[in-house]
């Protein structure tokens, strides 16, 4: 019973497995509930799909509207088949799950631009659906109309750029030192607390929709800030495909949830606000990383 009030104290109105192994209750019909006409067709363009070894799949929605020329790289090295025989080589507790060429020494297909514009930032996208307090790393956040977790405006130039926000399964792409912006050859899944600090610091570039776990419970690195010092520790990737590029019987299908109608702000205002039976002591504001936009499967 405890198991069970604490997943949907975690979920909101999620429906939950009872402990029995029966079927799980319907979902409650609440203001918060989407409609059909909600849920849209992410394109297949834009999801990448992982195979590490043991047919471990992992699914990623690429934002090009918000690092077009590192996505447009991704979609390259996708295409020409460069993560094939890479790995997963560094894996930080609480922070991020890295993969790419581990030796450093293969070279870029052509057409990938090695150091692209500093994507940090987007020209000011219309918050569909705003988060009632601001926070420490910005004034506003939000989504866009498409799903995706935004953040606009630094407390310490008081600009209107907005940005992505390293919310748990958010994809980025490692670099050197600055000036070095990463081709996106090299990407990483936040897998521990929202590292909101590297926010405007490294391009992101996705999020990881399906099969997070392949990443985050990979055993941790051995050596300084998580990279593995044995080649032997490494998770093998056997493929990187765009789902375009896939066999039709083998492509996923997902939808995202489009936040610019009143059940979204609904979803919002109950994640804000968690109501009894678990919860005796509602915050009255959520961090927007706290407010997971929602993706489902497509059969």
């Amino acid at each position: 019973m405890l198991t069970a009030l604490l997943s949907l104290a975690l979920l909101g109105t999620t429906a939950v497995e009872p402990a029995t192994g029966q079927s799980a209750a319907p979902v409650p019909q609440t203001a918060a509930t989407p409609i059909a006409a909600d849920w849209r067709p992410i394109p297949d363009d834009d999801l990448l799909v992982m195979t590490l070894s043991g047919d471990r799949r992992v699914v990623i929605r690429l934002a090009p509207a918000a690092a077009p020329v590192h996505v447009a790289n991704i979609r390259t090295l996708a295409r020409t088949h460069w993560w094939d025989r890479t790995s997963v080589y560094r894996v930080h507790d609480n922070y991020v799950a890295q993969w790419g060429d581990a030796t450093e020494t293969k070279p870029l297909p052509a057409g990938v631009v090695a150091n692209p514009p500093a994507e940090y930032g987007m020209s000011a996208p219309e918050v569909a659906a705003q988060l009632t307090r601001a926070d420490p790393y910005s004034r506003q956040t939000g989504f866009t109309a498409d799903g995706w977790p935004v953040a606009r405006g630094s407390w310490l130039d008081k600009g209107t750029e907005a940005w992505l926000p390293h919310c748990y399964g958010m994809v980025g792409v490692g670099r050197d030192m600055a000036p070095s912006t990463g081709s996106g050859a090299e990407l990483y899944a936040v897998i521990g607390h929202g590292p909101r600090h590297l926010d405007r610091n490294i391009a992101l570039v996705g999020r990881v929709i399906e099969g997070i776990e392949h990443l985050s419970a990979l055993p941790r690195g051995t050596g300084d800030l998580g990279f593995y010092k044995t080649e032997g520790e490494r998770t093998p990737i056997l493929s990187v495909r765009l789902a375009s590029d896939m066999p039709a019987a083998q492509r996923p299908h997902f939808d995202y949830r489009a936040t610019d109608n009143p059940r979204f702000a609904a979803y919002v205002h109950e994640r804000e606000n968690r109501q009894p039976p678990f919860f005796t002591v509602p915050a009255g504001g959520a961090d927007v990383c706290n407010v997971p936009p929602q993706v489902r499967r497509r059969s």
